[in-house]
């Protein structure tokens, strides 16, 4: 990553918790600006449409499957315009097999940072502006089990700007069969489900055997869903 890039990064305050209607780091292009570089900004999660007539939707927006957005009323206009990265150490998801579910934090295998293929919106109305985000997702065997194959489409380290930069280099045979990460996953604490816990000790693993408390997980973010 280059380094005003990465400089632009570390700048931001880290985050172990990020849950929908929360800022994250992306890098985007934005033409408002007059030229094709890269830049780094706090997007909030979940895609806000332009139409849509209050700064949030009523749609399940974190996420866009990959081979619907394209034809998407809410996110063909970002595929076609706006592009982004998402740089992330990892993301937690849930194994629902399990009663109560079960979260686990998936990271690279190799210890090496994940860049996930997302999509980009600018809300306005009058003086009021809103920059927001989804994730493309696709089905992913690299995700051990027991969690579902399905998640983040990550894009390969030598040409991951290139998603936001010349999106017609990544045509959808590619997308779709590009190969991902080695990945692994370990158990961690329930907590996640509290927005307001956001620190390094929730990426501790967790004993299977060690009481936690029960948090109900029936609207947790999940990363096989979407509606459009």
């Amino acid at each position: 990553m280059p380094e005003p890039l990465a400089s632009a990064l570390l700048a931001l305050p880290d985050r172990y918790n990020i849950g929908a209607r929360q800022p994250a780091a992306v890098t985007y292009v934005d033409d408002i600006h007059g030229d094709r570089a890269l830049r780094v900004g706090e997007f909030v999660w979940g895609l806000v449409p332009k139409w849509s007539k209050e700064p949030q939707t009523k749609y399940t927006t974190v996420t866009a499957r990959l081979e619907r957005a394209p034809r998407s009323r809410i996110f063909r206009g970002p595929w076609e315009q706006r592009r982004c990265v998402i740089p992330m150490n990892g993301y937690y998801k849930w194994d629902r097999s399990a009663k109560p579910a079960v979260p686990y934090f998936i990271q690279a295998r190799d210890g090496r940072a994940l860049f996930a293929a997302g999509l980009w919106e600018r809300w306005e109305r009058d003086d009021l502006s809103l920059l927001s985000f989804a994730v493309l997702t696709h089905p992913n065997p690299a995700i051990p089990a027991p969690l579902v194959p399905d998640g983040p489409v990550f894009l390969p380290h030598a040409q991951w700007s290139r998603w936001a930069t010349d999106a017609p280099w990544f045509p959808m045979r590619y997308l779709t069969t590009m190969k991902q990460p080695e990945l692994e996953a370990y158990r961690v604490s329930r907590a996640i489900r509290n927005p307001a816990l956001d620190d390094y000790t929730l990426l501790e693993p967790a004993d299977a055997g060690a009481p936690d408390d029960p948090v109900d997980d029936g609207d947790a973010d999940d990363w096989d869903e979407d509606e459009d």
